[in-house]
């Protein structure tokens, strides 16, 4: 089957590749309430849990955390698609 070249699409892969940073990834959550009780779940698949640092400072929510690369530093790398690095993602609580 042949695959045709989008060179358009090709740039801007190469491009989100050079600029993003673990900043810039997304840290899916769900957020739901029942009755008074809200409840958070974040997804943070390969994280160690003992990196995971929860802060709540004034009226802020903010979850923490850190996934490294498990392999060798010697290893050559043939495609590395999951961000390594610091994560954060930050919710505004309401009053009370």
């Amino acid at each position: 089957m042949a695959r045709t070249f989008d060179p358009i699409r090709e740039m801007d892969r190469l491009l989100s590749e050079v600029t993003r940073t673990p900043a810039t990834f997304a840290v899916p959550m769900d957020l739901y309430r029942e009755g008074d009780d809200y409840t958070v779940a974040v997804d943070l698949p390969g994280v160690d849990p003992a990196s995971i640092d929860i802060d709540v400072d004034d009226r802020t929510l903010t979850i923490r955390a850190e996934r490294a690369a498990k392999v060798a530093k010697e290893a050559q790398w043939l495609s590395r698609e999951r961000a390594m690095g610091t994560f954060a993602r930050q919710l505004t609580l309401g009053h009370g």
